[in-house]
């Protein structure tokens, strides 16, 4: 187990705007330190003005070996990139970048794949289903996206909801126009989740206390399920208001571990990729909240096979 920064350190970044709640360093250098990695990720403040020169100059030191991307970072670094995965190119952002061989930057979008992953390993069905994406930035746009290119398993539907005027449209129109034909991805005009089988927040709403929740809960139908991606405060006020309803409601935890192995391969440690697909046990020890140990499936790690997702190795364009 390492624990020391020296001169052969491996060093990522992950600039954000805020960048207080970022948990993904918490997460990597657990990985780093149990998994005995000489690496280190290190949250970076930087405004979106900033952002383009700042990767620039970044990579200019030899030892900073990756970037991840936290809001609103993920679609302003795309005219970087040399190259880029197809979740990446349909949704229009990336949450890593790596240099390869060449110099050049490549960009990967691991947030979409990790939640449909996510949604298997809680048994949460979207196949044929409708589902309402709450929020329209970087998470909610990487969701769309690797819903809508899911192949057989698609949902019938997707629609977005954001509260800034044109936001939602935008998204939607972006990925029907990458997806394959039959995608249904549309922006729609409120919150309202009676319609819908899946709802998803992919909203800022619950980061604070005083947020209002995202959608009525009392207008949720009593098959639906609900997951709520924001990685701290959990369990949500929009969780504990749906499971007070006895209805399926999960946290975002799920998202961020499932994907830790893609990242992990994209940056080449292969090996620890692995290890956490085999047994990611130690980062949901960290992550949950003692209110909700008791919902950690020790030891289990694998969600079904999700048809046209493919493996984490995904080819580059």
């Amino acid at each position: 187990m390492l624990s020391t920064i020296n001169g052969t350190t491996d060093v990522y970044l992950i600039p954000g705007d805020p960048v207080e709640q970022v948990r993904a360093p918490e997460v990597f250098n657990l990985i780093f330190r149990t998994l005995g990695i000489n690496a280190v990720l290190v949250p970076v403040h930087v405004t979106a003005g900033d952002i383009e020169a700042f990767v620039r100059t970044a990579f200019l030191a030899k030892n900073i070996k990756g970037m991840f991307f936290a809001i609103p970072h993920k679609s302003l670094v795309m005219g970087l990139l040399s190259k880029c995965n197809d979740y990446g190119r349909v949704a229009g952002a990336v949450n890593g970048i790596r240099r390869n061989s060449q110099g050049e930057l490549e960009g990967g979008l691991f947030d979409g794949k990790g939640f449909v992953l996510s949604l298997d390993y809680f048994g949460v069905a979207y196949a044929g289903k409708r589902v309402l994406i709450l929020g329209a930035g970087g998470g909610a746009s990487a969701i769309a996206a690797s819903l809508a290119i899911a192949g057989d398993s698609a949902p019938a539907e997707i629609a977005l909801y954001d509260p800034v005027p044109g936001k939602a449209q935008q998204v939607a129109l972006r990925i029907m126009a990458e997806a394959p034909d039959g995608a249904l991805v549309a922006a729609v005009g409120s919150s309202d989740p009676a319609p819908f089988d899946l709802v998803i927040n992919a909203s800022p709403l619950g980061l604070r206390a005083t947020d209002p929740l995202p959608c009525d809960v009392s207008r949720l139908a009593p098959h639906a399920a609900v997951l709520d991606i924001l990685m701290k405060n959990q369990p949500t006020p929009l969780l504990r208001a749906v499971r007070a309803r006895r209805l399926v409601a999960q946290p975002g935890f799920e998202m961020l571990i499932q994907q830790a192995p893609d990242y992990l391969d994209f940056f080449g440690y292969a090996e620890a990729a692995q290890a956490v697909r085999e047994d990611a046990t130690f980062i949901r020890e960290y992550l949950y909240p003692a209110e909700m140990a008791g919902e950690i499936r020790r030891g289990a790690n694998k969600p079904v096979s999700v048809p046209g997702v493919g493996d984490s190795r995904l080819a580059l364009h």
